[in-house]
């Protein structure tokens, strides 16, 4: 058997993986070695028809793994805790995504991976213009969301006061699948409120929220007049917007450098971020985040420049997900020279997922 090297999965670290099919290795062999694998995985290694441990060769063999999402519905989180971490293991941060299909999904995310995805963002928002120093306005949601907790350290390690509102998306949804179109506007209206509260106090100069909020500030005047006057950097992620909508978007606030993060709680972390002329590029950070992008009728992967459906795999030491297709829509791109698998771009959420309608409302 080939030799394998866990201390490969240490993170967080700043420099690339030299070797991604030695990273790999070291992953399959933590998450499926029974001293170090997880309950959740141990178990389900046992109903499948291949031997991971000797199976898994490369990246393109992470689609043997059948779509195991799902069960993050229902799992116990101490079920996806690696037994490599010890006893105790480390009290892990539990983050759940946004229901938009369904149940929510939840993760386990351990204090290593939650540095290195903290230390990730700090890159991208700095990159991205926020104004250190400067308060951050934070229209999206809290609670069992990631988005709450990165969003509120990366303010604080760059040295701005954070502005939560409350926001829950779920209800959102919930008011939208039942056409509540009155409700949901009265919602949105009732954050704008507490938004414009915050502009006209406090000193802030960022601002990070989603597409559908964003056009909402848009089309209030007094908004538009605050942001226009006070913010310097807008964040916006959790959803989707098309190309005219953005160009749309900043001649209404031209002051702002608008900034746009792609990510899913089921890979942990958000891709990095690349402007492309007026279109933003989504280049996964392998090889801890791989991208396909395939055509969900023969599962194989569609031509460069054509659109498919986003396949999201996510190999750290803290969590293993393979094989997961997603509710988005995207065209495939080349990624930069070392990249595993693809970057994306123009990413919009499909009409149905799992025979569901999708439903975005505002994250």
């Amino acid at each position: 058997m080939v030799e394998v090297d866990f201390s490969l999965l240490d993170v967080p670290r700043m420099t690339p993986v030299v070797d991604p099919e030695a990273y790999l290795r070291a992953a399959i062999a933590w998450h499926f070695g029974e001293d170090t694998g997880s309950p959740f995985w141990l178990r389900t290694a046992q109903t499948l028809d291949f031997q991971p441990l000797t199976d898994i060769k490369s990246f393109d063999d992470l689609r043997l793994f059948p779509n195991l999402v799902n069960e993050l519905r229902h799992a116990p989180v101490e079920d996806l805790i690696p037994r490599g971490y010890g006893s105790p293991a480390p009290v892990p941060r539990i983050f759940e995504s946004g229901g938009t299909t369904g149940a929510p999904k939840r993760t386990a995310q351990l204090p290593d991976w939650v540095e290195q995805v903290t230390q990730w963002q700090i890159e991208d928002f700095t990159a991205g213009g926020f104004v250190a120093g400067q308060g951050l306005l934070f229209l999206m949601p809290s609670g069992p969301h990631g988005v709450g907790h990165f969003s509120r350290v990366v303010s604080e390690r760059l040295g701005s006061a954070f502005y939560p509102v409350d926001l829950d998306p779920r209800w959102v949804k919930k008011l939208a699948a039942r056409q509540a179109a009155a409700e949901v506007s009265g919602y949105v209206q009732h954050v704008l409120e507490q938004a414009q509260f915050v502009l006209q106090t406090q000193h802030v100069a960022n601002l990070h929220t989603s597409p559908p909020l964003l056009g909402a500030i848009a089309r209030d005047e007094a908004m538009v007049d605050l942001v226009n006057q006070k913010i310097r950097y807008i964040l916006i992620s959790g959803a989707h917007v098309d190309l005219d909508t953005l160009d749309l978007l900043r001649e209404i606030f031209p002051a702002a450098a608008i900034a746009m993060a792609f990510g899913s709680t089921m890979i942990l972390s958000q891709a990095k971020t690349r402007v492309d002329g007026d279109a933003f590029v989504f280049e996964p950070r392998t090889p801890y985040v791989v991208f396909w992008v395939i055509d969900p009728a023969t599962g194989e992967r569609v031509p460069y420049g054509e659109r498919g459906q986003v396949v999201m795999n996510h190999i750290s030491k803290g969590m293993f997900i393979p094989n997961n297709l997603e509710r988005d829509s995207a065209i495939r791109l080349r990624g930069p020279e070392g990249q595993i698998g693809d970057s994306v771009s123009e990413v919009v959420p499909v009409a149905t997922f799992e025979g569901e309608p999708v439903i975005e409302g505002v994250y």
